[in-house]
């Protein structure tokens, strides 16, 4: 076991976790709790910073698999929950809401694959 590499990941775990809570509280004082938006707003930022994180880090030499761990695996891993959407929708479901769980997994999925590929083309782009 590469402890280093354990300890690269769970400093970003702490940091992912701390931003997630950070911005779903934000975005209950902004927005309200009509939905999650915090979780569909981490899922969906996630999505796009590892699409292109994923790109960008390859082929980058030996420090690459220090920056996936960190921040894909450590940051982003904490950042985003599907257990929480999972719960959530859960919640959906008991209250007899099915109109906004449908939309609300829908946009996160459909959401969070436009993102991931959208964030792999930009990096793409950006290392061309």
């Amino acid at each position: 076991m590469n402890l280093q590499l354990l300890g690269v990941v769970m400093a970003g775990g702490a940091l992912g976790a701390a931003g997630r809570h950070l911005i779903g509280g934000w975005m209950v004082r902004h927005v309200g709790n009509s939905l999650p938006w915090g979780t569909l707003a981490v899922n969906l930022i996630g999505s796009f910073a590892a699409g292109f994180l994923f790109v960008w880090l390859e082929n980058r030499g030996p420090s690459a698999l220090y920056w996936r761990a960190f921040l894909i695996v450590g940051i982003l891993g904490a950042l985003t929950t599907y257990s929480a959407l999972m719960l959530e929708t859960l919640l959906f479901a008991r209250t007899g809401r099915p109109g906004a769980l449908l939309g609300y997994l829908g946009l996160t999925l459909a959401g969070g694959f436009f993102l991931v590929w959208a964030g792999a083309r930009l990096a793409d782009l950006l290392r061309n």
